[in-house]
């Protein structure tokens, strides 16, 4: 088995605009360790979402090696990649993309329920991740019947139903206020550390990334370790 929950070598992504061609991962190398948490920052069209994208094994790239677990992904077929991402990888994206027809304990018992656990341990489950995000007084309610940050708290816990070994958020607190971000930061923050899952957050919020165990920016195609000052950013925030 090996040290890192995810390995990234040599990622390679290009895409078409015309008669042009568009680079924006090039040549990327990035390892996270069981229970680190990685921060992911870099400016609107750098090419975030494309390298999350690709690690969580939802786009194939064009060149390089995604190693999820110890296990090399790149050449897998499409039924393969789809069952290790039901078997190890969580996801929580800005949108929150919960049913809502559903109510939130349905929501987080369903990819439970997919992956073949009963739907009495899938609710049990459910419920207890709602609990630990203090949403047990919601867990009958639908979406629509929910604020923003709660709705957000559920796809938390909807990430982390099947246990996961990764965890990718694209911008999960993109679409809410200061206050409600920080809170559900917080959120998925104690729960990922707690359950051990290796994350990796892409961010636009620079106070948010200051709390991960590290932070490494995208630019130019390439990942280096982020530097706050070069951001005219308050030391110590």
């Amino acid at each position: 088995m090996s040290e890192f929950v995810l390995s990234i070598h040599g990622l390679r992504r290009t895409y078409k605009s015309g008669d042009k061609t568009l680079t924006v991962l090039n040549g990327v190398d990035l390892d996270v360790a069981p229970g680190e948490i990685v921060g992911l920052v870099g400016p609107s069209g750098s090419g975030k979402s494309s390298l999350l994208h690709a690690a969580g094994l939802l786009e194939h790239p064009d060149a390089g090696r995604i190693v999820v677990e110890g296990r090399d992904c790149s050449d897998l077929s499409d039924r393969q990649r789809t069952r290790v991402r039901l078997a190890t990888i969580g996801f929580v994206y800005q949108a929150h993309h919960l049913l809502a027809e559903f109510s939130a304990l349905d929501n987080v018992a369903l990819p439970q329920m997919i992956a073949g656990r009963s739907r009495k341990a899938a609710r049990e489950r459910a419920m207890t991740l709602l609990s630990e995000l203090g949403l047990a007084e919601r867990a009958h309610h639908q979406p629509a019947q929910m604020s923003g940050g709660e709705q957000q708290r559920v796809a938390i816990a909807r990430a982390l139903a099947n246990a996961p070994r990764l965890l990718l958020a694209d911008e999960p607190t993109g679409n809410l206020d200061p206050a409600t971000s920080a809170a559900v930061f917080d959120n998925l923050y104690d729960l990922a550390r707690r359950q051990g899952v290796a994350a990796l957050v892409a961010t636009h919020n620079l106070e948010l990334a200051r709390h991960m165990d590290r932070v490494v920016t995208l630019k130019d195609g390439h990942l280096e370790p982020w530097r706050p000052e070069a951001l005219d950013l308050p030391a110590g925030t």
